[in-house]
């Protein structure tokens, strides 16, 4: 390997060329010391560079791809800005040369093995603006949803659904690299989510819907929802889920995991329990890994807003967590354990819960962040440790606008805690009016949500309600309100809110020193949280 060792500290382009051609013949069998593979895939990401540089495409991408095949096993762990740099490279080259598939298949392994979503990200971006996409994000993105909603006004479903199909090779592959786009987007870049979507859906009408096309229109539909149209959303969710029938069901898994999360804004949340089990089969049938992944995780959530018992979560949750393990899923993992450890500590387990990707994650991630210092503020509250409730919670206003930019289960409990612990914190707090209007933005969220699906909402609404009278002492009202936050979470099948009605209904009346009612009421949270499974309580 003398080749390798003189063509690295040659600088003529023509020598290193020679000497990689050279190296590239024997290929990697020839290699008797693995530990010369790295030195010999930088020899040629620099060769390929070069022929990039001289807008010879084709002997660059021949070059990165006899790099990417001297990468010995594990490189992307031990040699990891070498092997993305080589694959980026190789899907961009593929690309320039019109080999899509390549190119397609180049930007899937970095999709799978990149560190972070950023990293992903940027190697799809660079991809599209060589198709000649332009995000164009010079707009704000209510610009940009008012365009996409104009553009649908004058189409009906049916015409949707009778669109012709997209047959141009080159279209196919844009709309794969921008679906891809999506979820991580949402997390990481939720700006750029509006964007994308706009450009799916504009491509979809003009050129023919592809098998991605489900994935512009369920996406759509998510972002409308949050911008406090869920009935329209709903209608898009639901376009999407048919579409699937009539372009193929190859995104199936993301498809029915987002259009899921907006259904539950509008029919009894219990029920998505299923649709996201669908979602999981759909995404294992089509080798989708990262999304039959998310299904688990939205269910999981679900089923933690759903009231479902908390060991029978939790044995839910070592499922979770075995799967985004094998698949190294590391932010799907913090996730699980954050709740995880609230879980335990609800049920009176003194059993410690360790996530050594957590500080990293949360000084990298926004969205871990921000479910770190939830999770904290609602775990306070839960155990009426005001102090740490009110930390907590003022550290999760202060990174909440960055973070995911569609409509989520993931909204529906920090909407409420932050909007009880704002109305306990203005009760005891000079800076009464900030906590005060925090409390009443949570509530009148919930109001809009009971207008679009009662049985889910309505119960949570009535707590807000109950809570914010209390801080204008208006006790007769609050009582009012308390009872019927009870009543509706029975008849709703909402147990775990049940009990925290009575349980705050008890304060109020122990705040009023009716003493016989505030331990009537503490009894009946007592067994409530009991039923649920939450001993700690």
């Amino acid at each position: 390997m003398a080749l390798a060792s003189y063509s690295t500290s040659e600088s003529d382009d023509n020598i290193l060329l020679a000497a990689v051609n050279q190296i590239n013949l024997g290929g990697p069998a020839a290699i008797q010391d693995t530990s010369q593979s790295f030195t010999i895939a930088t020899i040629n990401l620099r060769a390929g560079q070069k022929s990039m540089v001289m807008s010879d495409f084709g002997a660059a991408y021949s070059y990165f791809n006899h790099g990417i095949s001297f990468l010995q096993e594990g490189h992307w762990q031990e040699h990891y800005d070498l092997s993305l740099r080589l694959f980026e490279l190789a899907a961009k080259c593929a690309l320039a040369i019109g080999d899509l598939a390549s190119s397609m298949l180049h930007s899937e392994q970095v999709m799978k093995e990149a560190r972070s979503f950023e990293d992903a990200l940027n190697v799809i971006i660079g991809v599209l603006t060589n198709l000649g996409i332009d995000l164009q994000e010079s707009r704000s993105t209510e610009a940009c949803v008012q365009e996409t909603i104009t553009l649908l006004t004058t189409r009906t479903d049916e015409d949707l659904l009778n669109t012709r199909q997209m047959t141009e090779p080159t279209m196919i592959i844009t709309l794969k690299f921008l679906a891809k786009l999506e979820l991580g987007m949402t997390q990481t870049k939720p700006r750029s989510v509006p964007f994308v979507t706009q450009q799916i859906i504009e491509l979809s009408l003009a050129k023919g819907m592809s098998p991605m096309s489900p994935i512009g229109f369920v996406y759509f539909g998510s972002l409308i929802s949050k911008r406090r149209d869920i009935s329209s959303g709903y209608r898009y969710v639901k376009l999407a889920l048919s579409l699937l029938d009539k372009v193929g069901r190859e995104c199936a898994g993301e498809v029915i995991c987002i259009a899921t999360q907006v259904k539950i804004f509008v029919e009894p949340i219990q029920a998505a329990l299923e649709h996201h089990n669908d979602g999981y089969a759909a995404s294992m049938v089509a080798g989708d890994v990262f999304n039959a992944v998310l299904n688990t995780l939205l269910k999981n959530s679900c089923m933690y807003v759903a009231g479902v018992k908390l060991q029978t979560i939790l044995e839910e949750y070592e499922i979770m967590m075995r799967l985004a393990k094998e698949n190294n899923h590391s932010i799907f993992l913090v996730h699980i354990k954050q709740l995880q450890r609230d879980i335990l500590r609800l049920i009176g387990s003194d059993e410690e819960v360790t996530i050594p990707e957590e500080e990293k994650l949360i000084a990298s991630n926004n969205s871990v962040l921000k479910t770190f210092c939830f999770r904290n503020a609602y775990i306070s509250f839960m155990f009426r440790s005001y102090d740490d409730a009110k930390e907590h919670v003022s550290k999760f206003y202060d990174c909440r606008e960055n973070a995911w930019a569609n409509l989520m289960v993931a909204h529906i409990y920090p909407a409420l805690h932050t909007g009880l612990i704002s109305f306990w914190v203005a009760r005891k707090s000079r800076d009464a009016q900030c906590w005060f209007a925090r409390g009443n933005e949570s509530k009148l969220t919930f109001k809009r949500w009971a207008e679009s699906c009662q049985w889910t909402f309505e119960n949570k609404w009535y707590l807000l309600e109950a809570e914010e009278s209390f801080c204008h002492n208006d006790y007769e009202v609050a009582k009012s309100f308390y009872k019927q936050a009870v009543s509706s979470a029975k008849l709703h099948k909402f147990v775990h809110e049940e009990a925290l009605a009575y349980e705050l209904a008890a304060y109020f009346h122990l705040e009023l020193g009716e003493m016989e009612q505030s331990m009537e009421y503490f009894l009946a949270a007592h067994e409530r949280y009991h039923e649920w499974g939450a001993f700690g309580k």
